[in-house]
């Protein structure tokens, strides 16, 4: 018995770097007749969704160093953490910068308390913090502009 695998039709299936250059093309033509509506609204929904999932983890991965920053002894690493602490707050202020909307949703007090649970359970579940005693609940401010400013290892 021979199988056929079925073919992929459309552009956007086939090529999507080449379907993204083609819509991009027909709007600025103005050509709305023959744009892939259903797949261009697929799409941009998928944008939306990505910079709320990327401010998430960013959000995760900075409160996950914070809490080994504030909560692990251990000057060997500091530096690292704080590096990272860092380039978190960048990426999170450039996103933030670049989508002012977002600063709505990253202000969501949920957004908030499902990244510190995220982070708590990365720093929980590594070996070599397993004598570490984090706290269930965070001890500072959650407001954006304080977790994105404030050294907070230094009022400990």
């Amino acid at each position: 018995m021979t199988q056929t695998i079925a073919q992929k039709n459309s552009l956007y299936d086939r090529d999507l770097n080449l379907w993204l250059e083609t819509a991009i093309a027909q709007l600025k033509a103005g050509d709305l007749k023959s744009l892939d509506i259903e797949n261009l609204i697929e799409e941009l929904e998928g944008l939306a969704g990505r910079d709320r999932r990327e401010l998430k983890t960013r959000l995760a991965t900075l409160i996950e160093h914070l809490l080994k920053r504030c909560y692990v002894k251990s000057e060997y690493d500091y530096a690292g953490w704080v590096e990272t602490i860092d380039r978190t707050r960048n990426a999170i202020r450039d996103i933030l910068k670049q989508s002012p909307s977002l600063k709505n949703y990253v202000k969501n007090p949920d957004l908030f308390q499902e990244a510190f649970d995220d982070a708590l359970r990365i720093v929980r579940r590594n070996q070599g913090y397993k004598s570490v005693k984090f706290p269930d609940k965070w001890q500072f401010s959650s407001n954006i502009d304080d977790i994105l400013n404030i050294d907070f290892w230094e009022y400990l």
